[in-house]
């Protein structure tokens, strides 16, 4: 279990959540409970429900919040389920929501849960316990469909030639590690002289997001989510990659009651609301000393939004 687990923007998500306090926090994407131990040690008043679909963190989490006693309740469930939740146990309207989206160290940095090409592992991905693994993926999509998964949830330019490649070399045998797959998408786009970045990230990005269902989860969770918070309560939204930021920033925008289609629709079919304002009117970054200390902070964006209170 990783004991040196650095949660990003912790200073920036107490700072906008704990004003509001006291009441409940709920923490969607608990984790390791790094955010949520420093807001519950920031604001005496707040009482938290996290929320984790990871078994692993679920019970690692528990043990790093025992000291908080009472004040904490922790549920083993998918973060789109928060609202189901909040009205099936009758709980108050949240005074802060906290949705960090994305993946922890312990599936990081644990080789046999396949999220890195790092270290060689199952082709697994999954931050739950059940359902089709990355390997079901690769290994039974067909070539349109690897297509579609790489260029949507990857954005990446050589989609069909790492499809058909991934094709090809099933035919032989199963594609079953995350080393396997990672030389396979270097054999089809060689790591340039000082390219930084591994030619299989967004391949291993799309993947992730497809096998855990992760933008529809955050399209189900985010509007009520925002309608369940109390008067003057506040989301905060922390985003690794264009794809989730993109989904929180037109929500926020529709929420505030700006129309987010596309300029050549010919009337408003988005239906903008005046539900919240949006606190930050620009993303929140990391500083240059976050990212020096913890290098997976650099794409971090965190956007707050505030429930507007009766007019």
């Amino acid at each position: 279990m990783p004991s040196d687990h650095i949660p990003v923007l912790t200073d920036q998500v107490v700072e906008w959540l704990a004003p509001a306090a006291p009441g409940l926090l709920v923490d969607a994407t608990l984790g390791l409970a790094g955010h949520a131990s420093a807001l519950l040690d920031a604001a005496p008043g707040f009482h938290l429900l996290g929320v984790d679909r990871d078994p692993r963190a679920v019970a690692e989490a528990r043990r790093r919040l025992e000291p908080y006693g009472r004040r904490v309740t922790v549920v083993n469930t998918s973060f789109d389920r928060v609202p189901e939740l909040l009205a099936e146990n009758e709980l108050p309207a949240p005074s802060a929501i906290l949705a960090d989206l994305g993946c922890s160290s312990l599936q990081l940095d644990t080789p046999s849960r396949g999220f890195s090409f790092a270290a060689d592992g199952p082709l697994d991905m999954r931050m739950g316990a059940d359902g089709p693994t990355a390997a079901d993926l690769v290994n039974t999509a067909d070539e349109e469909e690897l297509v579609r998964v790489f260029w949507r949830y990857g954005e990446e330019r050589r989609s069909r030639a790492v499809a058909a490649a991934i094709v090809r070399r099933r035919g032989l045998a199963a594609i079953e590690t995350t080393g396997e797959l990672s030389r396979l998408v270097e054999g089809v786009m060689p790591r340039r002289k000082g390219q930084r970045i591994h030619p299989a990230t967004r391949v291993f990005q799309a993947l992730r997001i497809a096998v855990n269902d992760e933008l529809g989860q955050l399209e189900r969770f985010l509007e009520p989510a925002v309608r369940s918070l109390r008067p003057g309560g506040r989301l905060a939204a922390i985003s690794f990659h264009s794809l989730e930021d993109r989904i929180v920033k037109q929500t926020f925008v529709r929420l505030e009651g700006r129309c987010t289609c596309p300029p050549d629709f010919p009337e408003c079919r988005c239906n903008p609301e005046r539900v919240v304002e949006i606190l930050t009117k620009s993303p929140i970054r990391p500083s240059a000393e976050e990212t020096d200390r913890n290098p997976r902070s650099r794409s971090s964006r965190l956007r707050v939004a505030r429930r507007r209170r009766e007019d």
